[in-house]
């Protein structure tokens, strides 16, 4: 049993007891979360360009991931700070980046490689971090009760036993029984959590490991799916069932949670693919009609993709002129499809009908 005063060096090694993962209700459950991330996968190539799902998306989950650890900015604030270049951006702000460049590195490694390893989850934390800290050395680390300050769990403490249970995460990962992958899903996330291997950003850390996951088991294809948003609106569940797992194995409960919120949040991306296609080609028949001479694809793809545009990313993508890319957007502007804004030294065309849906 676990004292939550005194280090977790006992932490059991993976996989648990498979009777206490694969209970009739996890079942049941595991077969909705199948499902609706089955045709997630498939939805999410109706898009006319792919990359207009996962910028949005990205974006999105690094904020809410940040917020939960009380890092808190505006998806405002983000698409001003990666459209204007020399922009003054606040530390939260900056945090927020670092976290999509995290995911993004994450997402490169396992695209080139194919794998996840010890290695690659600390170059994700490094970039997040904006350090080279890596893998803790030093005791002292322990989570506390925010209200009251008593300790609620204190993580292993010794560096050899740290790298002693990665490596069993690591392989665990990687293992090839006929598990299912959202039950291993919930494994492998409960027990980063528990091993808590950085000084800080451990829990981004793994809510980043978890889309990889999926797509590492060929579950996904893209970086689409994130349970950051479940995660904050139970929170008090999700930090109670962790623990309820260490003090008293209840891993049926914390399956139960996990596979409920792939299902639930895979339900509510999909809902955001026909929102985001209903209005491109909405957008795309008003351009059509209103302004028919400076209608092309690969404009209105760039509108979706950057919500927050400039005269000179036009000028970028398109390869035109400066007044060219002046006219096509400062034309938009007049038709209603796009806004303005002066931010700064720079003018800002924004697609506020899309960012309402992506800031919803």
């Amino acid at each position: 049993m676990m004292n939550p005063e005194i280090p977790f060096n006992d932490l059991p090694l993976l996989p648990p007891p498979r009777a206490q993962l694969e209970t009739v209700p996890v079942l049941r459950q595991v077969s909705k979360a199948a499902a609706a991330v089955g045709e997630l996968n498939g939805l999410a190539n109706i898009l006319p360009n792919p990359a207009i799902l996962l910028n949005a998306v990205v974006l999105k989950e690094a904020t809410v991931s940040s917020e939960i650890e009380n890092i808190i900015t505006t998806q405002d604030k983000l698409y001003q700070a990666l459209s204007i270049k020399g922009l003054a951006v606040d530390p939260s702000t900056k945090e927020v980046l670092r976290y999509r460049e995290a995911l993004l590195e994450g997402y490169r490694f396992l695209s080139e490689n194919g794998f996840l390893n010890t290695n690659a989850i600390v170059k994700i934390q490094q970039v997040l971090e904006g350090n080279n800290a890596g893998i803790r050395r030093l005791p002292g680390t322990a989570l506390k009760n925010a209200a009251t300050g008593a300790t609620i769990y204190t993580p292993p403490d010794n560096y050899e036993t740290i790298l002693r249970l990665m490596k069993n995460l690591e392989d665990y990962l990687h293992s090839d029984d006929d598990l299912s992958p959202f039950i291993q899903l919930a494994v492998q996330h409960y027990q980063f959590e528990s091993i808590h291997p950085f000084y800080d950003g451990n829990g981004r850390t793994g809510r980043i490991l978890n889309v990889l996951f999926l797509i590492m088991k060929g579950l996904l294809d893209k970086p689409v799916l994130y349970l950051s948003k479940f995660i904050i609106e139970h929170k008090t569940d999700y930090y109670r069932l962790l623990q309820e797992v260490r003090t008293r194995e209840n891993w049926e409960d914390w399956v139960l949670f996990t596979t409920r919120a792939v299902e639930v949040t895979a339900r509510e991306t999909i809902d955001k693919i026909w929102q985001i296609n209903s209005l491109f080609y909405q957008t795309l028949e008003k351009i059509r009609q209103e302004k028919p001479k400076i209608y092309s694809k690969d404009l209105l793809e760039l509108l979706f993709i950057q919500p927050y545009c400039r005269i000179e990313l036009v000028m970028d993508q398109l390869g035109v002129s400066r007044p060219t890319a002046s006219r096509y957007l400062n034309e938009l502007a007049g038709t209603g499809v796009l806004s303005t804004r002066q931010i700064w030294k720079e003018t800002l065309f924004i697609h506020q009908a899309l960012f309402d849906i992506l800031r919803e």
